[in-house]
C-alpha cells in the first residue's frame, strides 16, 4: 500500500480542484475545469490497485477515470471509465486499451454508496491482462501479437486518475447534458496499492530492467491463465452485465479486429 500519497503522486492538472486528506484524494469537477493526479513513478507488469466511491447523484456527463498510460509518440493505455448518468440510473464502467478498444458494463452494486477496488493486472510473457473489480474479473485481453495485435508490454506507464466532463459523448450518446447546478461533482479515492515492477527513467533497455522470466510472482505458472472460480466469475459478469463489446459491433467494422479473432 502507498504511504504518503503527495510521495507516491503528484497532481498535474488543476491542482487547486483536488482535496489531499490522508488516505483519500478527492477529484471535483465544475464548469472551470475537471483534475488528475499521476504517479511520479512508471511501472511495466504487475498489478495496481485503488478504491473509489464515485459521485453520488446526478452524475450526467461526467467521467472519473483510473488509467495508466505510457509517453511518447507509441501510446500504450489501459482505462478504467466511469460513466456517469441521471439519478437512479446505473453507472457504466467501460474498460479500453489503446484503439478503441472498448467494453461497458453495468455493475452489480452502487458505486456510489461506498468504495470499490478496481485493480489492473498484466505480465510480459503469459496471454492475460485483466480488469478486475473487487477482484472478480469483468474482462480479460488476451496476448495475440503473434496474429499483429496490439498488447502492453514495450512501455512503462504511470497510474493516473481524473474526473472531466464529457456531457458530448458520456452519457446516452452524449444526448443528456450534465447539469451544473449540481457541480461540484466529486470523486474520491483511496487506498493504492502498486505491486508491480518499476522502472527506472535513465535505463532504455526494458528487458534488462524486468530482468528473467519467472522472477515476479505476476509471472509464475498460476498466472498463464484464470482459474476456475474467477472463469466462473469472468461469465457470470459477462451474462448478466456486459451491455456492450467492440468485437460484436458489426456495424463498426469491415474486418475484424485481430485480438477479435478466436
Amino acid at each position: 500500500m502507498c504511504g504518503n500519497i503527495s510521495e507516491v503522486f503528484e497532481y498535474n492538472l488543476a491542482p487547486n480542484h483536488i482535496i489531499s486528506q490522508g488516505d483519500q484524494i478527492k477529484l471535483t469537477l465544475d464548469n472551470v475545469s475537471g483534475c488528475g493526479f499521476e504517479s511520479k513513478k512508471k511501472y511495466l507488469f504487475g498489478q495496481a490497485s485503488v478504491q473509489i466511491k464515485l459521485i453520488e447523484g446526478d452524475s450526467t456527463g461526467t467521467v472519473t477515470a483510473f488509467y495508466m498510460a505510457s509517453e511518447g509518440p507509441v501510446h500504450d493505455e489501459l482505462d478504467f471509465e466511469f460513466l456517469g448518468n441521471v439519478s437512479r440510473e446505473p453507472y457504466l464502467v467501460q474498460t479500453n486499451g489503446t484503439g478503441n478498444r472498448e467494453q461497458r458494463h453495468t455493475l452489480w452494486f452502487d458505486p456510489t454508496l461506498d468504495f470499490h477496488t478496481y485493480s489492473f493486472f498484466w505480465n510480459r510473457h503469459f496471454i492475460v491482462e485483466v480488469f478486475l473489480v473487487d477482484g472478480i474479473p469483468i474482462r480479460v485481453f488476451t496476448n495475440k501479437e503473434d496474429k499483429g495485435a496490439w498488447f502492453p508490454r514495450q512501455q512503462a506507464m504511470s497510474i493516473r486518475g481524473s474526473v472531466w466532463n464529457a456531457d458530448d459523448w458520456a452519457t446516452q450518446g452524449g444526448k443528456v447534458k450534465t447539469n451544473w447546478t449540481n457541480a461540484p461533482f466529486v470523486s474520491t479515492f483511496r487506498f493504492f496499492i502498486i505491486n508491480a515492477c518499476e522502472l527506472l527513467p535513465e535505463t532504455d533497455d526494458i528487458m534488462a530492467q524486468y530482468g528473467k522470466l519467472g522472477r515476479f510472482w505476476w509471472d509464475k505458472p498460476a498466472f498463464v491463465v484464470l482459474n476456475r472460480h474467477r472463469s466462473h466469475q469472468l461469465k457470470w459478469v459477462r451474462r448478466k452485465h456486459l451491455v456492450y463489446d467492440y468485437c460484436k459491433d458489426k456495424a463498426r467494422f469491415t474486418e475484424l479486429p485481430r485480438e477479435c479473432i478466436s
